[in-house]
């Protein structure tokens, strides 16, 4: 037990430090487009914080815990699911970074918007506060796993100390307070888990020994079958493509090129995090192999001295309340701006917008915690929540490249369809072992094709009728 309170003191070091900077950072935050934009109309962030930024939001509990889990399972081809996100940044910054900056919107549901008009933006606006949540159930999850072991607690007591700890700080410093914490995230969870491959490493006695404890297949790129790999890349890049949290990092900086500079260096972030996470759960299911596999990290984390277990718990608290602080400011944002300001609320006081998007904030990172202590597999939790935002793409897609494509109505419908369409197809457990992602993919691509398909029809009718019409008369 004296190991863990050292590791106890050690996060509680860091959330200490965290709270200072908040402290310094809410004096600027006086309105809620401030607390939102995490801007006060100067200079923007730089792009390479903006990256570190994003690599933070997007490596969360579930994508670090759940990796390990994965790769406990099907060896080094887990980390594919955080290589995917990675090639999403990589298209992000060639094809849409530099038009989210120029379109001047800070969230996805005000884009859509202006092609689509107001029903469109209102159910973006709730699917996407709805997948934000179901990525936090699974966020709340993998870092209660961890927690339990660390504090010898239950996990439900667990998941609710991680709730209230990650909303506080974003509670007082909003966007500005993710902004420059999660670089310091970054830097925390990098640290952390370098120190628990290291360990894991050093505890078998060497790379070779790792090869030789575990089965040759562990090491195959591809293991985990083409067909889960492609879904990742649909769930990953449609995440990239249609995440709020990403349009509002990105609307911090200066100008579309360093919008685009800020995709390529998450992209660069993400890569080396993703192997290194799943070479840890290679290294528990070496030395653990008789374990569950949701405790693939916990087991290694459970073995450390007090130090380095506080390194990487450190560095997995970053990971929790990293992506939490962005999930509850994204999720207040829409709130704000397509609810609260949409109904009226122009007309009310500064003070009162601020104390919403607060109170909002608070809320919408709460939330999650009663789903999260039954949540029983973390990576596929935090893969739906990708999928959801993965129909949400394919509308963006149409909005910069092809606005002309469907009516506004399919847009609606598609949105509707497509949420209730992937939402059964995972309850029933991917029949037919096609993954949920392709479900939200393909659903929104077929509705906005038979708007298209009606739309030309009668206007080949309204073309077609006057003319007959005429010959009659004459």
């Amino acid at each position: 037990m004296h190991a863990n309170y050292v590791a106890i003191a050690i996060v509680a070091v860091y959330i200490v430090g965290l709270a200072l900077v908040t402290g310094v950072l809410q004096r600027s935050v006086k309105s809620a487009n401030t607390f939102t934009s995490g801007t006060t109309g100067r200079t923007g962030v730089p792009a390479i914080l903006v990256g570190m930024m994003l690599m933070s939001e997007f490596i969360g509990t579930s994508a670090s815990v759940g990796t390990a889990q994965e790769a406990y399972k099907v060896g080094i081809s887990a980390s594919w699911n955080i290589l995917a996100l990675a090639a999403g940044f990589i298209f992000y910054g060639l094809f849409l970074a530099g038009k989210y900056k120029e379109s001047g919107h800070n969230t996805i549901s005000a884009i859509l918007n202006d092609v689509y008009g107001r029903k469109t933006r209102l159910a973006t606006s709730l699917v996407m506060i709805f997948a934000l949540e179901i990525v936090a159930v699974a966020i709340y999850a993998g870092g209660g796993t961890i927690l339990s072991i660390l504090l010898g607690v239950d996990r439900t007591s667990a998941i609710v100390v991680c709730g209230v700890v990650s909303v506080l700080y974003v509670f007082m410093g909003g966007m500005k307070s993710v902004v420059y914490t999660n670089v310091v995230h970054s830097v925390i969870k990098y640290l952390g888990i370098l120190t628990a491959l290291y360990f894991g490493i050093t505890k078998l006695g060497g790379f070779h020994e790792l090869q030789a404890r575990i089965p040759a297949e562990m090491f195959s790129w591809t293991h985990v079958g083409w067909g889960q790999i492609f879904a990742w890349f649909i769930a990953g890049m449609g995440a990239t493509f249609s995440t709020q949290y990403v349009i509002q990092a990105i609307n911090t900086v200066d100008d579309a090129k360093s919008a685009k500079i800020a995709s390529f260096s998450t992209a660069l972030f993400l890569v080396p995090f993703g192997i290194i996470t799943a070479l840890v759960g290679m290294c528990s299911l070496a030395l653990f192999p008789n374990i569950k596999s949701i405790n693939a990290f916990a087991a290694l984390i459970g073995q450390m001295d007090g130090v380095m277990a506080g390194i990487v718990c450190a560095g997995l608290a970053a990971s929790l309340f990293g992506s939490i602080a962005a999930f509850a400011v994204a999720t207040a944002t829409l709130l704000y701006k397509d609810f609260y300001v949409g109904f009226g609320g122009k007309a009310r006081t500064e003070k009162g917008s601020l104390m919403f998007i607060r109170v909002a904030t608070v809320v919408m990172g709460l939330l999650p915690i009663v789903l999260a202590i039954y949540t029983p597999n973390i990576l596929s939790m935090t893969f739906l929540g990708k999928a959801l935002r993965a129909s949400l793409s394919v509308l963006v897609l149409f909005v910069f490249f092809a606005p002309w494509f469907g009516t506004k109505r399919g847009a609606f419908l598609s949105i509707l369809a497509s949420l209730v369409a992937t939402i059964v197809w995972f309850m029933m457990g991917n029949p037919y072992g096609i993954d949920n992602a392709y479900i939200a993919l393909l659903v929104p691509l077929v509705v906005m094709g038979v708007s298209e398909i009606v739309k030309r029809i009668r206007n080949d009718d309204v073309a077609v009728v006057p003319a007959a019409s005429s010959r009659t008369l004459d």
